[in-house]
């Protein structure tokens, strides 16, 4: 793949054909959702369970919409088919609950590190919720008005949190 440098003055697309700076709202707050879903491809390689994994993929695939949905232009967004919707939000809510009923969430703060996947875990909860604050950014220059994208990452990080525990745990459990 040749690449066309045109990224190179500091400028990017949005899904079309809009040019913004890479410093504008959406790049990074899309950008900030990659970074999360490197560190969930991080997870994933190093899961223990398949069910950990399997979760991973789904979030992955539910964070290329959330990212699609923050690089449509205003001119585009009503047409768009990337959008987060509450049926995302609540497979989310689901997935926590279920996961809930098979952990122990302790009231002390949890110190990442059992195992490279529980911390990649943590780390993309972590990267999650800086990508909620800059979906709120968006949200204060009317950019991002879908009110799930911002219940979606909120509840995406406590997931996060608890498969983060379910992971160790399971690990815990084999040792």
């Amino acid at each position: 793949m040749k690449s066309s440098h045109q990224g190179d003055e500091g400028f990017t697309s949005l899904l079309g054909s809009q040019r913004v700076l890479k410093s504008d709202l959406r790049p990074e707050a899309y950008g900030t959702l990659d970074e999360a879903s490197a560190a969930l491809g991080l997870a994933r390689a190093a899961a223990a369970k398949a069910r950990t994994n399997e979760i991973i993929r789904g979030i992955q695939q539910d964070l290329v919409t959330a990212s699609a949905e923050i690089a449509t232009p205003a001119d585009r967004y009503e047409g768009s088919i990337h959008k987060i919707t509450a049926a995302h939000v609540r497979q989310v809510e689901l997935l926590t609950e279920r996961l809930e009923q098979e952990v122990e969430i302790g009231r002390q703060f949890v110190q990442p590190g059992a195992t490279i996947a529980e911390a990649a875990l943590h780390l993309a909860r972590a990267i999650v919720r800086r990508a909620e604050r800059r979906v709120v950014s968006l949200r204060e220059d009317n950019l991002a008005t879908n009110p799930e994208l911002l219940r979606f990452l909120n509840r995406l990080s406590d997931l996060l949190f608890v498969l983060a525990l379910f992971e160790a745990t399971q690990v815990e459990e084999q040792r």
